[in-house]
């Protein structure tokens, strides 16, 4: 089935050199293992469950631009981000907000992929499929921002503070959630318009 999806093909191959550039020349091999953990689960995850269930091309589609979202700033680390330095100079910004973009994307990327999943892979009824993923949205990042604690302040405290990147900021891991929660809502909200301005049917 991999081999007739070339639009799957296609993010694949873009993944993989993100991927593989995020490594070469990574400002932090430790921190890059570490900021990479999850993505070698979630890409086992994809692996795993494709012959039997595949996602739409637009969520792939959505999964890839997150994925590089976030191993692009495990090259460097969020918070020394080029983009994000980029970002605050042009918009006279008080910090690095690579960091925030990505905790942002993570809930308006991969909100539409949950939802496909729990009303075709498991078949829940419609209100179910998009209340889940704003849930699971707010569940997750605050899980994160857990092992975010452990990992920094108990396991790997070498490695605390380029791996949390909170820049000074008390509020850090609440404006994260925060952040996460509302892509969810923001991206099923729009999802929800277009499918009733289209006349589609929810469980199409």
């Amino acid at each position: 089935m991999l081999k007739q999806n070339r639009w799957l093909q296609a993010f694949i191959v873009v993944f993989v050199i993100c991927w593989i550039n995020s490594y070469i020349g990574n400002t932090d091999t430790s921190n890059w293992l570490l900021e990479n953990t999850l993505v070698f689960l979630f890409l086992g995850f994809l692996i795993f469950t494709y012959k039997k269930y595949q996602f739409s091309d637009l969520s792939y589609l959505l999964i890839c631009i997150y994925l590089c979202l976030h191993v692009y700033g495990s090259k460097y680390t969020y918070a020394e981000n080029p983009f994000g330095y980029w970002l605050k100079d042009a918009l006279d910004l008080p910090r690095n907000h690579y960091d925030r973009i990505v905790h942002f994307s993570f809930g308006f990327l991969l909100a539409y992929p949950m939802r496909e999943m729990f009303l075709k892979w498991l078949k829940f009824p419609a209100w179910v499929a998009w209340t889940l993923p704003i849930e699971i949205t707010l569940s997750i990042s605050a899980f994160y921002e857990l092992i975010e604690w452990a990992v920094a302040d108990i396991l790997f405290k070498e490695q605390g503070a380029a791996y949390l990147g909170t820049q000074g900021d008390i509020w850090d891991a609440q404006k994260d959630i925060f952040l996460a929660f509302s892509g969810a809502i923001i991206a099923t909200t729009i999802v929800s318009v277009i499918k009733k301005v289209g006349n589609i049917n929810e469980a199409q």
